[in-house]
This record gives C-alpha cells, sequence and structure tokens, in this order.
C-alpha cells in the first residue's frame, strides 16, 4: 500500500513538472515573467458567455469576471416621438448651409430619449489570499492559444504551484484548479465580491453565493435633464470549492483551504436578462442548474470537454511564418521591440489571438462581442463598452468568415434581427417611413435612435453597414434556408433607404443621403459619401438575395431604379476620394475614421483591378489621413492598403499597431497601439483594432470579393503579400463561394494552393493575373503548384 502511495506520489510530482516545462509554441502563447500589474496586462480567458482576466498574483490574485447580459437600464424604447417632424426642416436648414442651427434643431427634437444608451458592467471578482507566497522563484504565467487556458506557475522551497483557468463552454463556468509538487502544501482562502453598490454574499457548505441588482447608470440625468430609467437587472454568481486532501472550512464569507494536495473551483453566474424586452429570468435556477450540469464530472473530464469544444473551432486555421530565438522571450519584450526586429512570428501570434478572442467573445446563442469584447472592469468604462456601430461592432466581425469562424457571426445576425423589430418604430417616429433604422450605437435593449449629439449621431447607416454582415454569411455558405430567414430583414432596410433618399438640389438626377454625417467628421450634412456607398451594397445585396431566392422580381427593379441614381464616387481637387459630395476635404486632417473609403474596405465598389482611378484617388486619401491613429483606425487601414494591393503599405500599417501604447518614451502617457497583454489600445481598450489586424493579414493572402461577368468570385492568392513575410504556409482560410484555401509560399513566391470546393461551384483561382478555371464537386479537393499559372 505504502509502494502504490510512493509511486502515484512520483507520478504527481512528474505530471508537475512536465506541466511547466511544456515547450510553448511562440506563435500560439503569450507569457510573463512577472504578474501582471494592472487590468490590461491581466490575460483574458471566455466562452462566449463569461469572461475572466487573470492577473496572475502570487500572495494576492484577482480574477475579475463578467457575464454577458449585466448591464444597466431596463427594457426601453429610445424613440423620439414626432421627430420627423422636423426632417424636412433639417434637411433645408443644411442645404441652406446653416449646419450650426441644424445642430440645434436636431438636439432639441430629433434624439433619443434619454440622449444616450446604457452600459456593460462588471459583475464582480474573485479574490485569492495565499499566505507566505512572497519569495518565489522561477515564475511564469501564459494564455496557451491552443488550447485555451491560461496558468500561472512559480516555485516555492523547492514546491512547484501551478494555476490553470479556462472558461469553458460545454459546462459553462469558469474552472479553475490549483495544484502543488508536494501534498498538503496548498493553504489559501478565498471569496467573491462587486463592485455594485447593492449585492450580498453567503456561504452554503462548499459555495459561496453573491447575489445583487445592478447599479443605475453613472449619469442621472442627459444633457436635456431627462433621466435615464433605472437599471432592472439582478444577478447571481455561485463560486463552488473542491478540494483534494486537507481540510475547508468558513468564517466571514470567505471560504479556507488548509494543507490541501490540490482544488478545483467552479464559477457560474447568470442574471435575470431573457431579451432586450424581458427581464423575468431566474439567476438562482439559471446558476443551480449550471452546477448541477457539472456535479460529479472530475477537473480532467471538465479540461478534456472544454479543450475538444474550443479546438473544433480554433484548429481550422493554421499560420506559420516562420520564427527564431527572438520569438521564445516574453511577450511584452517581444511587443517592445517589433517594430525593429519584426519578427513575423509575433505576426502569428497576434493572427491567432484575435481568432482566440473572437471565439472567447462570440459564441452561437451569446450577446455579440461589444467594444471590450465580453471584458470589462470599470462601472463608467469608455463609450459604455457598448455596440458602436459605424465601424466597431463591424470590425468585431471582419474575421469571423474569412478565417472559418462562421457559426460565430451568429450573434451579430441575432443583434440585427432584434434591430429589426426595434428600429421599425425609430423609422416612423424620426422619419414617418416605413421599413427599419439603426443609427451609430445600440446597446442589451437594442437601442436604435440617433444617440449624444446631433452632430454625429444622426447617421442612418447603421442597420445597413450590419446587414452586410447577413449577406456575407450566405456569400460563404450558400445557405440558401438561412438567407431565405434573413431577407426579410434585407428587404425592410431596404425599404427603408428607398424612400429615405432625396434629389440633390443642385444636381436633381442624383439621389442622396440625409440628414446624417461622415461618422465623427464634419457634423450634421446632406450627402455623405459613405452613405451612399453602404446603400448601395444594402440594395445590391438585397436584389442578389431576392434573384436567388426566386421572389420580388417587381421590388427588385424598383431597388435598381433606386440604386442607379445614388450621387456616384467622386474624386476631389487634391485627387482624393471625395468624403462628401461637396469638395470640402481638408488634406491636414488626419481624423482616425476613413468612412469615405468603406467602398474600398469592406465595400467591394473599389479596386485597383475595377476602378483603378477611384483606387488611385483612395491612396491619396490615406496619405492624407497618415499610418498611425487610434489602435482600430491603424487596424482598417491595414485592410484598405491589403485591398490596394500594396502588401508592403500593409505591413507598415501593421508595424505601427504593434507597438506598446504606454512606454517610458511617452511618459507612460497611453497611445494607439497594443497593451502589454496585446488588447487594442483606442486608447483606452477597444478590442476592434485586434479583429482588424485579423482580418487584415488574412487579405493580404486571400481575397474573394470581386467577381467574374457570371457573379463567380475570384479567389486571389496572395494578392498583397509583404516582402516582409516572404515565407510562410496557411491552411484553412475562407473564400466566398465556399471554398477553403491553403497556401504555401517561399521568398515571395507562391509553392502551392489547395483549394477544397465546399458547394461545388465554379472556381476562379487567380494568382498574379493569371487565371484558371475549373468545374467542382461539393467536398472535392483540389491542389495546384506555382508552374500551374
Amino acid at each position: 500500500m505504502k509502494k502504490a502511495i510512493l509511486i502515484l506520489g512520483l507520478l504527481f510530482l512528474i505530471n508537475c513538472g512536465n506541466s511547466s516545462k511544456k515547450e510553448l509554441n511562440p506563435s500560439l502563447t503569450l507569457w510573463y515573467d512577472k504578474p501582471a500589474s494592472n487590468w490590461d496586462e491581466a490575460l483574458p480567458v471566455g466562452n462566449g458567455r463569461l469572461g475572466a482576466m487573470i492577473y496572475g498574483g502570487t500572495e494576492k490574485e484577482i480574477i475579475q469576471f463578467n457575464e454577458e447580459t449585466l448591464w444597466t437600464g431596463q427594457p426601453h424604447d429610445y424613440a423620439h416621438e414626432g421627430a420627423h417632424e422636423v426632417l424636412d426642416s433639417l434637411r433645408q436648414l443644411l442645404w441652406d448651409g446653416k449646419q450650426k442651427e441644424a445642430h440645434e434643431l436636431g438636439n432639441a427634437r430629433f434624439m433619443s430619449q434619454p440622449f444616450g444608451q446604457f452600459s456593460y458592467q462588471p459583475f464582480g471578482n474573485i479574490s485569492f489570499n495565499f499566505p507566505e507566497h512572497k519569495n518565489i522563484l522561477n515564475f511564469k504565467r501564459t494564455l496557451d492559444l491552443e488550447n485555451a487556458i491560461s496558468t500561472v506557475q512559480y516555485e516555492i522551497d523547492g514546491v512547484k504551484y501551478n494555476r490553470e483557468v479556462f472558461a469553458s463552454e460545454p459546462d459553462q463556468a469558469i474552472i479553475i484548479h490549483l495544484e502543488t509538487s508536494k501534498n498538503g502544501q496548498l493553504n489559501f482562502s478565498i471569496d467573491l465580491n462587486s463592485p455594485h453598490s447593492k449585492y450580498n454574499v453567503t456561504i452554503e457548505g462548499d459555495e459561496i453565493i453573491l447575489k445583487g441588482k445592478a447599479n443605475n447608470y453613472h449619469q442621472q440625468f442627459d444633457t436635456q435633464k431627462m433621466a435615464y430609467p433605472d437599471s432592472k437587472l439582478t444577478f447571481e454568481a455561485r463560486l463552488k470549492v473542491i478540494q483534494k486532501g486537507g481540510k475547508i472550512k468558513s468564517k466571514d464569507n470567505t471560504i479556507y483551504i488548509e494543507n490541501a494536495n490540490n482544488a478545483t473551483l467552479y464559477l457560474v453566474a447568470a442574471t435575470s436578462f431573457v431579451n432586450y424586452n424581458d427581464i423575468s429570468g431566474n439567476p438562482s435556477e439559471l446558476c443551480e442548474n449550471y452546477l448541477n450540469e457539472i456535479d460529479g464530472k472530475s477537473y480532467n473530464d471538465l479540461k478534456e470537454n472544454h479543450i475538444k469544444d474550443y479546438k473544433e473551432l480554433f484548429k481550422r486555421v493554421e499560420l506559420d511564418l516562420g520564427k527564431s530565438e527572438i520569438s521564445n522571450r516574453p511577450t511584452d519584450q517581444r511587443l517592445i521591440s517589433f517594430k525593429e526586429d519584426e519578427d513575423p512570428s509575433m505576426v502569428s501570434l497576434l493572427y491567432q489571438y484575435g481568432r482566440y478572442l473572437l471565439i472567447s467573445s462570440s459564441r452561437p446563442g451569446t450577446q455579440p462581442a461589444n467594444l471590450q469584447g465580453i471584458w470589462n472592469d470599470k462601472m463608467d468604462p469608455p463609450w459604455d463598452s457598448k455596440y458602436t456601430i459605424n465601424i466597431n461592432t463591424e470590425m468585431n466581425y471582419w474575421p469571423a468568415e474569412i478565417t472559418n469562424l462562421s457559426e460565430l457571426t451568429n450573434p451579430v445576425i441575432n443583434m440585427v434581427k432584434d434591430l429589426s423589430v426595434t428600429g421599425k418604430n425609430v423609422a416612423k417616429e424620426h422619419y414617418n417611413l416605413n421599413g427599419w433604422v439603426t443609427h451609430h450605437n445600440t446597446d442589451l435593449w437594442r437601442g436604435a435612435a440617433p444617440i449624444n449629439n446631433a452632430n454625429h449621431g444622426i447617421w442612418v447607416t447603421g442597420g445597413a453597414w450590419l446587414c452586410q454582415h447577413l449577406w456575407w454569411h450566405y456569400q460563404f455558405t450558400g445557405d440558401k434556408e438561412y438567407l431565405k430567414n434573413t431577407y426579410p430583414i434585407l428587404k425592410e432596410a431596404s425599404r427603408f433607404f428607398a424612400d429615405y433618399l432625396v434629389s440633390d438640389p443642385i444636381n436633381p438626377e442624383w439621389l442622396v443621403s440625409g440628414p446624417s454625417n461622415s461618422p465623427e467628421i464634419g457634423g450634421l450634412v446632406m450627402a455623405p459619401t459613405m452613405d451612399h456607398q453602404i446603400i448601395r451594397n444594402l440594395f445590391s445585396n438585397t436584389i442578389e438575395a431576392a434573384g436567388v431566392l426566386g421572389i420580388d422580381a417587381d421590388f427588385s427593379k424598383f431597388l435598381k431604379n433606386k440604386r442607379d441614381k445614388i450621387a456616384p464616387n467622386l474624386i476631389g481637387k487634391y485627387g482624393q476620394l471625395q468624403e462628401w459630395l461637396i469638395d470640402k476635404d481638408n488634406p491636414k486632417d488626419q481624423h482616425r475614421h476613413v468612412s469615405h473609403l468603406w467602398g474600398l474596405h469592406p465595400g467591394n465598389e473599389i479596386h485597383p483591378l475595377t476602378t483603378p482611378e477611384l483606387a488611385e484617388a483612395c491612396k491619396i486619401t490615406l496619405s492624407h489621413r497618415g499610418d498611425e491613429g487610434t489602435g482600430w483606425s491603424r487596424g482598417w487601414k491595414i485592410n484598405f492598403w491589403a485591398r490596394l494591393l500594396d502588401g508592403d503599405h500593409s505591413f507598415l500599417v501593421l508595424r505601427n499597431l504593434v507597438v506598446p501604447s504606454k512606454t517610458k518614451e511617452t511618459n507612460y502617457k497611453e497611445k494607439g497601439g497594443l497593451y502589454m497583454n496585446l488588447f487594442d489600445a483606442h486608447p483606452p481598450f477597444q478590442i476592434d483594432g485586434n479583429f482588424g489586424a485579423t482580418s487584415g493579414i488574412t487579405e493580404m493572402l486571400l481575397q474573394s470579393h470581386l467577381r467574374d461577368e457570371e457573379g463567380t468570385y475570384f479567389q486571389d492568392i496572395l494578392p498583397a503579400l509583404p516582402s516582409k513575410l516572404s515565407t510562410g504556409e496557411i491552411s484553412g482560410i475562407k473564400g466566398r463561394g465556399g471554398f477553403e484555401i491553403s497556401i504555401k509560399w517561399e521568398n515571395g513566391e507562391l509553392v502551392r494552393v489547395k483549394v477544397k470546393s465546399l458547394l461545388g461551384n465554379k472556381l476562379n483561382l487567380r494568382y498574379r493575373g493569371k487565371l484558371i478555371i475549373k468545374k467542382t464537386s461539393k467536398n472535392e479537393t483540389l491542389t495546384f503548384v506555382s508552374n500551374d499559372f
């Protein structure tokens, strides 16, 4: 018996040693040699619904956590009753050049009630205390993107301590496992707390239970002295503690573990949110059900379930750009030096980190990833950590289809379905029109009215832009049943804009949008270029969808007539693409938004091969805007330059993004770039830049938005390959028309491309202007080498 126990103990020691010595893939691992000193150094885990940030403290540790539906506010209709009564006046004021008066009238009569929307909230903190964990050796904290597991490892007096944390989607819990290399050495206390004012904590056996009510919005009144409705969501979290060996006891709402061999903690959480119009849920019942589902499962079972679920998504795409000795350094050191060393492995890491963050913050049935994904520690977060839909929410989902994560678009598609309902009343009250409309922000309650200020809040094409993602999903999947169910949303959005467009008084043959704005620059105007590009795209997608389904021929004809009359893209006096119908662009303005290049990306109406003059105008606009800006702005510019087929300029902007936001050189004042945990810095933290970077790197390697005369998509291989990424291999990325593509290249030249036809569509494979056309069968795989072109 003693011999058996000794063998088991040795096996455990070996296992602990192996865990700490696992060879790290620098293209798939974030790691650091010290704990996080603040939130934007902590490491994120998430399962789409629950998110957590892990600091990696030794004597004291905090795991800050979120649940996606804990927001301020309550179900609310933001529409301003009778706003449409001043619509004609707003247009006339703008046409008369009286923008100031239009702003004043818009703020008085046309804005959301109240002026703002509500905010995403932190849920709580798990606080650990590890007595005497001071003089530590061999510290390492990691985030393994292959398994979506965060670890903390260190040594004290010859005893190794190891913690693992992951957020399980199958088991709907955050799992924390603590172990040591020597039995009986695990001692710690643990408690739960929340930043909300109204909460209480109790202990029932081996569970800590936190119950509370969301704080009210941080402002009591808006700028017009209208009160924000009270918050009504209730919430509950339960932390179950199971230890092996030693003792468990509790005192003053704290659980103490003494002399244990190991311990596993299960955190579950829920709110009373059911949907944007229903908050009658029972968080206690939900938490009990989550724990009941976990009951009886070992830690290894939970871990295995988590890894299997996560890898089914993550492993679909692999990227190898090479590595060297410098790739093996801690991630913060790699970030600091990237602008000089341009380590290609760091590019791979940032690329896969974007995919990891999307998997972690957006799963079928959850809310969409918001401005901060699913991670927020502030009661008054920047821009309320909601959904800014004049670029940011859309950018979050740019990588989804192209990096083989199609099902992760389900949350944003469902949000658009909700907005097509709430947006009907806004269309009626604000414009006296049928169909639906959404402006530049929304929240958990699916606000659709213009918010904040008339000078940027009255922007009508937020919902229309989101509709692009509905169409993309069909382009990549070919799912006609999905399209049949989604088409009414496209149709009703198009119905609104068909009646919203008006004749331009100077060019009466043109239809223009307005009142609106070019996001966040230039104030309220008539005829911003971006609106026209988005509306043309919406009409085109609706027309094509109707054709695929064989319905609505008359409505399609009506839309074609409207589309053809929308004001065209114009080139201005500096050779730039005009941001407005009036040529008033300022070449010295390096504004973060480059909205009028929407037709270049993510749109498809401007490209060097199809509209070379407009493409050159886009280059001039980008030269005016510059190669820096906020983090997400740099993320967008990576995509712009890739679409312009300039891989080296695209990489230049990528290099400008992969810089630390806070350094000694900036006196630790934040700037655009990345935080040490590689979160995108606007600043402050906004997750969209991470997703924009992943999208842009994909656009360097594959583009599929152009089509031949029959409507078949071109699969353009290595269209914007940077010279700095001259050798590499990627597998599993997706092209429109239902193609899964793998590419290998060396010294800037294509070696091999493998194409799997998922739908059996015709293949147009293009490399450096040379085209291979092949008929394919469903699930057929074709391989080509450079000599085939």
